[in-house]
């Protein structure tokens, strides 16, 4: 039995595009073609395009994930018993923080206050006040470092987990543009630094074209940015240094 792209797509939650783009880069060629030359996928395309998917979710980059399933001294049931220990460690740690977002949750009900060690549960693995005192020292002294202070201010808890829910969204995008192959310049991916831009304006401070770059080329110098960002997908410092400076170009 064989399924078209489309039935496919719906079955794994991915778009139609994805999948063709698997086929032009041959991670997952179809096995058959239809009399009208359209893809067609067996129950094995299915089965690679399962592990496929969990190895994307793991953050494995499109290359690395071709070559541990063309791996011919790999057994299949290998793949899955890898898979099942990195999900494994994931859960345990996505259920951490599940609990640590409950603590908050309970003690914003209760109008407790909560400690600085409470407050890095919440926000994962960024606590918004690590670098404060080096902020203040590097830019104390500029308007944007005051107006970001002043909007800080007012923000209630509820309102930081909103804007680090929507920064992540915004960064997961930017993941999946260079998990798709696309060049950072593309238009996709300097729409998504667009966005980022106007996210740090609109919650933080008047973030400029020329400030934006400079963030770019920091998150690339800067170990401890680079670490942030090649945490949530492996070359995403560089990518998004390249797309806000692409953005920036095109914007002059």
């Amino acid at each position: 039995m064989s399924y078209s792209v489309g039935q496919v797509a719906g079955f794994a939650g991915v778009t139609v595009r994805t999948l063709h783009h698997y086929d032009e880069i041959g991670l997952l060629v179809p096995s058959e073609r239809s009399h009208a030359g359209h893809r067609r996928y067996s129950d094995g395309d299915l089965d690679r395009l399962q592990q496929i998917l969990f190895y994307r979710e793991l953050g494995f980059p499109l290359d690395e994930v071709a070559s541990l399933l063309d791996d011919p001294d790999t057994d299949p049931r290998e793949h899955l018993r890898r898979q099942h220990e990195l999900l494994t460690a994931r859960i345990t740690k996505l259920q951490e923080m599940a609990a640590a977002v409950e603590t908050a949750m309970e003690a914003k009900k209760m109008g407790i206050n909560l400690t600085p060690e409470e407050k890095f549960e919440v926000f994962g693995d960024h606590d918004p006040d690590q670098y404060a005192e080096e902020v203040e020292r590097r830019w104390g002294d500029t308007d944007a470092y005051k107006e970001s202070q002043r909007k800080a201010a007012a923000y209630t808890k509820e309102d930081w987990q909103r804007i680090n829910d929507e920064f992540a969204a915004v960064h997961a995008r930017m993941g999946d543009a260079l998990a798709r192959g696309l060049p950072a310049d593309s238009e996709e991916a300097m729409d998504v630094a667009e966005e980022h831009r106007r996210f740090i304006t609109r919650f933080h401070y008047d973030c400029s074209y020329e400030i934006h770059t400079c963030l770019g080329e920091m998150y690339v110098a800067d170990e401890r940015f680079t670490a942030t960002y090649e945490a949530i997908r492996p070359g995403l410092a560089v990518y998004m240094r390249d797309a806000m400076l692409a953005n920036a170009a095109r914007n002059s």
